[in-house]
């Protein structure tokens, strides 16, 4: 049942303005970034700029949305024989595969026509990773809410702190604890952000530590290695993984 799910949620969101404006902003935007400074590498840092602040801004505003107007499409299968697990992996995977597509299109494309390097794949890497994330935290905070203008301000105040609060705290205890070895707190500090991890994973791959800020260059050395992607990759994938399990639990105990 879950595949009927998922393409139903797809066949509703494919139809929707919204989704056909962000594919075509971010569309727009990459041609443009590409086009304007004529320097393929300055276009890519500006298009990474572009998928760290808006895809997870997207991601959240998008599903926490979309939840809440499905919420009596959601109350209909929960009265059918099915599991409340299938219903939400399949409201899940719908738009997150509906937002992937729209951002394999609108930076996916532009990025392959102008540049097929390995930097390139990290950026696109980055942002599927980052819209799965982002879709998972949203769903995990809409099920913890009935009320949609509560929800919608949870979705709004992550955003916030995980694209522009956090690393100002870490900069903060970093500059605290200078004194002090922070290499392995640091590390441990990124892995509690997906953005910072998938601006890091990209920026390492562009060979442009000075770009990375503080955060990023006391960890080169360890996350440009082999091990190190490997780690970044991992831990990308536990953000997806961990609110989603968080959003099941909640969802099978919840009184709709």
């Amino acid at each position: 049942m879950t595949p009927r799910i998922i393409k139903h949620v797809l066949r509703d969101i494919l139809r929707s303005r919204i989704a056909v404006a962000y594919t075509l902003f971010l569309f727009v935007a990459a041609m443009g970034l590409f086009n304007i400074g004529g320097d393929v590498s300055k276009g890519l840092v500006s298009i990474l700029s572009v998928v760290l602040m808006i895809v997870p801004l997207m991601s959240l505003v998008f599903a926490t949305i979309h939840f809440y107007n499905s919420y009596e499409f959601i109350e209909l299968l929960s009265a059918q024989p099915l599991e409340r697990r299938t219903i939400l992996l399949g409201e899940y995977f719908g738009v997150a595969t509906a937002l992937s597509a729209a951002f394999l299109i609108g930076i996916g494309v532009p990025v392959l026509l102008y540049d097929r390097s390995t930097t390139g794949a990290c950026i696109i890497a980055a942002g599927l990773l980052l819209t799965f994330v982002f879709v998972a935290i949203a769903f995990l905070g809409a099920v913890c809410t009935r009320d949609k203008a509560r929800g919608m301000g949870v979705a709004l105040l992550l955003w916030f702190f995980f694209a522009l609060l956090f690393d100002g705290i870490v900069l903060f205890i970093l500059f605290t604890f200078q004194d002090y070895p922070l290499e392995k707190a640091t590390i441990a500090l990124v892995a509690l952000n997906p953005i910072d991890l998938a601006r890091t994973f990209v920026l390492l791959q562009m060979d442009v530590s000075a770009l990375m800020g503080m955060t990023g260059a006391v960890m080169q050395e360890f996350l440009g290695t082999a091990l190190g992607v490997s780690y970044t990759l991992g831990v990308l994938m536990l953000w997806v993984i961990a609110p989603l399990l968080l959003a099941l639990r909640v969802f099978r105990r919840k009184d709709l």
